[in-house]
């Protein structure tokens, strides 16, 4: 499934669920409690590895260059420390270009990929947790309206329009989930 077919495509994008999670606790915490007391009643009624990389680089054309320190930056320090850097790969000074770049862009292309590696493995257990909690406040509003049998008109409105949200909750999240 691409991203693109997510229901929810980072964890900001689960705050929907949670603000229904948190109501469907509010409203099993307040036998009282209706869709005009809730503050979701619309809903309810409807890179550091660049950097890593350009200092060791920037490091790296120092020390390579001519040796004398004063120097090294300077543009014979520069053209040397390049020129070095491009005979370890058995070129001159444009090849000591790509070989101190080189570090830059692995090291980027690989903070890249923890960053997203982490993202994602948050949003999937954030997700799965979000699957678990809507799933329990799922049973407990069924619970609590076969329990509620002489309740206002109000009241079981508001419990059925939880149990419908829940319950596209449950399902989108399940969708995301069985990828």
């Amino acid at each position: 499934m691409a991203k693109k077919d997510l229901n929810f495509k980072n964890v900001e994008s689960l705050q929907s669920v949670a603000n229904v999670i948190n109501e469907a606790s509010e409203a099993l915490n307040d036998s009282k409690r209706t869709i005009i007391d809730s503050p979701i009643s619309d809903a309810l009624a409807g890179a550091a590895g660049a950097t890593i990389g350009g200092v060791g680089s920037f490091a790296a054309l120092y020390a390579l260059g001519n040796g004398a320190a004063a120097m090294s930056l300077s543009a014979a320090g520069i053209t040397s420390g390049l020129a070095v850097a491009g005979s370890l790969v058995g070129g001159g000074m444009v090849a000591g270009v790509f070989v101190l770049a080189a570090p830059i862009a692995v090291l980027a292309a690989g903070g890249v990929a923890l960053s997203s590696n982490h993202k994602r493995n948050k949003l999937k257990n954030e997700k799965e947790r979000l699957y678990k909690e809507a799933l329990r406040k799922h049973e407990a509003i069924i619970k609590t309206k076969n329990n509620e049998i002489h309740t206002s008109k109000e009241r079981s409105d508001y419990l059925n329009s939880l149990n419908i949200l829940l319950q596209q909750a449950i399902k989108d999240l399940k969708a995301d989930l069985t990828i």
